[in-house]
């Protein structure tokens, strides 16, 4: 919906709820004004430009096909997943956050086997899913094998790099950037990518696809220790860096700085 085409009540709209939150929630203001998140963010930036006010902080919100994405990972190319999307559909969408590791359902697929081989190349991997509704980044996590994606949904993934986590292990939030994931892309998310649960981008929640070496986010089998790297260590090849607000027991709460809400 071009400028010119904008009522004044959408133009109030925008400018009444860009207001309320500041810190831009720009995945809800498309929402609302029913634009791509593109859209929105150049509507919402007119709109404070022409109200001779300072507007609110927006978050820059990239697309994992623009050549920023390249150092966090690469859109894969060349895989069958339509049976895998069928199979999504039976899975819950819940109003937070649902994780489940591994589905028989979708390991038994013809299309698990090419991940299985071509992507891990032939190491023994699990299939499972993250749904819900979010828009925190709350902690940020990795492991020692990349993870495969696929956007059952539209979805923003907040992403950092390992390389930027300090010797002390906490990192600073104002280096997370936000990547927009278009339903139907599968993407390879590097081991030194610091990651979390996709934040919401299209009304109703998410539904994200997780392919990692199996055995990846299961319960631990055995001690950990208390110091270095060690205490990020949450589960089987996870290593966790939480933010204090999310109030995740038992992690280690090594983000500084703002807690981003999207």
């Amino acid at each position: 919906m071009p400028s010119n085409e904008l009522n004044s009540n959408f133009t109030q709209g925008l400018y009444r709820e860009t207001q309320k939150r500041q810190k831009s929630a720009i995945h809800w203001i498309s929402i609302w004004s029913k634009l791509p998140l593109n859209l929105a963010i150049l509507e919402i930036q007119k709109v404070w430009t022409n109200s001779n006010q300072e507007g609110p902080e927006i978050m820059e919100i990239q697309k994992v096909t623009d050549a920023s994405f390249k150092k966090y990972g690469r859109v894969l190319e060349g895989y069958t997943i339509d049976r895998i999307l069928k199979e999504m559909e039976h899975t819950p969408l819940p109003k937070d956050v649902i994780y489940v590791p591994s589905v028989e359902e979708m390991e038994a697929l013809p299309e698990a086997e090419a991940f299985q081989n071509r992507a891990y190349g032939g190491l023994p991997i699990q299939i499972g899913y993250c749904n819900g509704d979010n828009n925190k980044l709350n902690a940020l996590e990795y492991h020692r094998s990349s993870e495969i994606n696929i956007a059952v949904t539209d979805m923003i993934l907040l992403l950092g790099a390992q390389q930027d986590v300090k010797d002390d292990f906490t990192y600073d939030t104002s280096l997370v950037e936000a990547f927009y994931v278009p339903a139907g892309t599968a993407i390879e998310v590097y081991a030194t990518t610091l990651h979390y649960a996709p934040c919401t981008a299209v009304e109703g929640g998410f539904r994200c696809v997780v392919v990692l070496p199996a055995g990846t986010n299961t319960e631990l089998t055995f001690p950990i220790g208390e110091n270095g790297e060690d205490k990020l260590i949450t589960a089987k090849n996870k290593w966790l860096i939480a933010h204090e607000e999310a109030g995740i027991e038992g992690a280690f709460c090594g983000l500084q700085g703002e807690n981003i809400t999207l």
